[in-house]
């Protein structure tokens, strides 16, 4: 053997090294995490969830905004283990929802039925926050809709697609004209 041929065997073995263990990782069963708390699919479903709370029409839906990533992040980031513990049950609890009523889960169901059951937990979220005391969590439906619009409307597609978006504005006017039909301003 020569030194052309050791190297050469040397760098199969360590790239089989790496590649390999990368490779067995990618093929196991259970979904990749993105971060601590979540893995790919329940991003997927946040994805859905949220784009039957702000679904594409002339503009883009929250699916095109990244949604399920974005809540991934916030939920993590962003709130108390308390709220975490609440919102990562909900998901399941959405699903538990759909099977009850539809005998599917959220993603088998059809675009009517996920918009009937979100409506439902709207509905009761909001029965939840009237009845609730000052220190009481909050409800996992409202926490996933709030994250959806501030999401959807703080990124670049809320912002310039389905806002109005000036990226450099002119002077304040405090009275600006509207006309019913306008979109609102991102800034």
């Amino acid at each position: 053997m020569n030194r052309r041929e050791a190297i050469a065997a040397v760098g199969w073995i360590l790239g089989g090294t790496l590649i390999g263990a990368e490779f067995l990782v990618s093929c196991t069963s259970s979904a990749a995490k993105v971060n601590k708390l979540f893995d790919q699919d329940q991003v997927t479903f946040l994805d859905e969830v949220g784009e039957t709370i702000l679904p594409a029409t002339s503009t883009p839906g929250a699916k095109a905004a990244k949604i399920g990533m974005f809540m991934a992040t916030m939920v993590q980031d962003c709130y108390t283990p308390e709220d975490q513990k609440i919102f990562m049950k909900g998901i399941s609890q959405v699903d538990e929802e759909s099977k009850k009523r539809f005998d599917k889960k959220f993603l088998e169901a059809t675009p009517q039925q996920r918009t009937q059951l979100l409506t439902q937990l709207d509905n009761d979220q909001k029965a939840h926050q009237k009845n609730k005391k000052e220190d009481a969590p909050n409800h996992y439906f409202r926490m996933m809709k709030e994250l959806t619009l501030l999401g959807f409307f703080t990124s670049e597609v809320g912002a310039t697609q389905a806002l109005r978006y000036l990226p450099v504005p002119g002077r304040y006017d405090g009275c600006m004209p509207y006309k019913k039909g306008d979109k609102a301003w991102a800034t």
